[in-house]
């Protein structure tokens, strides 16, 4: 009798390791420039249901410019002293692509030409403050950020409050100037005028979230002291190259924003394009990202950053529920997609750029120039199709 229940116990136990290297064998993870494409229908999705929702996408372009420099300047305007300080480009129309277990069943558009993602940067940003905590570089997202940066950037009662985490959350309330720009400037209040900004009421690090570049930018430029080398050339080597994206990316910051450390002379990179720069790239490099993320950090056999961090990262913020480390999370809350599920996570940019991400069913939606207005209804009707 304990023999048999003996017999049975590693029968189920050598199962479960079949069931589980089953699983996880059953992504697919593209070769550089190479991807496979499967029908909808080889995954039980409906082909036409899906075909309506790319349809959806294509007919739902960004109604902004073109032409960016004039789509930031219009967007932007109410901003005091706002300026185009980095590259911009004109972009292309609508694009994406659909991933399911890692293969291609929905692309429209030129999914190889290179654009603006403006704050899908941030989820990049993210990614490199990750790899930072991964390595040990920074201890801990709840240590102080001035001990790690003791020049004047964390200066003053108020600064010195600030961990990484409220930089992660956008919720440190930073006050202060980088690379001309001013924290109360930026994305200000509808109401009052420069005044009111600049001398409002500071609020406890943690407790309010406020979208705002300047902070973001803070976060990058505190991250290239603590890597000491381009935060590009990090992601280019512990990320991009690992997952085979390709050679046509870049992550630019601003003219002004150069620095020097350990003798060398480094660019700052920016968080967005909100006053240009930020990260250009193709569609397909997204969703090779996108991809790595769905997978938990895990590229093939290989961790590239923790399954501990994504983890983190897509936990919602004590001060915005649909906000972890600059991923948004469809929870209930401001930005809850209705009738979608609450376990999506997704980065998001000016101009309708998206990569949303769905663990539990192997997916992975890249779309650009979309209306952002227009993106729960095109992922409702993607939904639609399973």
């Amino acid at each position: 009798m304990k023999n048999q229940f003996l017999k049975t116990c590693i029968l189920l136990f050598l199962f479960g390791i079949a069931f589980h290297f089953a699983n996880a064998q059953q992504t697919y993870f593209p070769e550089r420039g190479n991807w496979d494409e499967k029908s909808p229908s080889e995954f039980k999705i409906n082909t036409t249901k899906l075909n309506e929702a790319v349809q959806y996408a294509k007919g739902n372009e960004y109604s902004g410019s073109k032409d960016l420099r004039l789509a930031i300047l219009k967007g932007f305007a109410r901003e005091p002293y706002h300026k185009i300080l980095g590259p911009t480009k004109k972009r292309g129309a609508p694009a994406g692509l659909i991933l399911k277990d890692g293969y291609i069943i929905a692309k429209w558009g030129d999914v190889d030409r290179v654009d603006m993602t403006f704050s899908v940067t941030k989820s990049y940003l993210s990614t490199v403050a990750g790899l930072a905590i991964d390595e040990k570089l920074i201890n801990s997202v709840d240590d102080f950020a001035y001990n790690y940066v003791w020049d004047h950037t964390y200066d003053g009662a108020h600064n010195k409050k600030i961990n990484w985490r409220h930089l992660l959350t956008q919720s440190s309330d930073w006050s202060g100037q980088l690379w001309g720009g001013y924290d109360w400037a930026d994305r200000p209040p509808k109401e009052g005028g420069i005044n009111d900004w600049k001398f409002r009421k500071l609020n406890e690090p943690g407790t309010v979230f406020e979208y705002n570049d300047v902070r973001v930018n803070v976060l990058a430029y505190s991250l290239l002291n603590v890597w000491r080398k381009p935060l590009p050339k990090v992601l280019k080597e512990k990320i991009m190259d690992p997952i085979g994206a390709s050679t046509t990316w870049r992550w630019y910051g601003y003219d002004n924003s150069w620095g020097t450390i350990d003798g060398t002379k480094m660019q700052s990179v920016s968080g967005g394009g909100h006053s240009g720069g930020g990260l250009f790239i193709n569609t397909k490099d997204q969703a090779r990202f996108g991809l790595l993320f769905m997978n938990n950090g895990t590229w093939k056999n290989q961790e590239l950053i923790s399954k501990n961090w994504i983890t983190e990262a897509t936990k919602s913020s004590k001060a915005n529920a649909n906000y972890g480390f600059m991923w948004w999370l469809n929870q209930k809350g401001t930005r809850h997609w209705q009738g979608l599920p609450e376990h999506l996570f997704y980065a998001a940019g000016f101009g309708g750029n998206f990569i949303v991400i769905d663990q539990k069913q192997n997916l992975v939606i890249v779309t650009r120039w979309l209306e952002p207005s227009q993106i729960d209804e095109f992922v409702t009707k993607v939904y639609e199709a399973f």
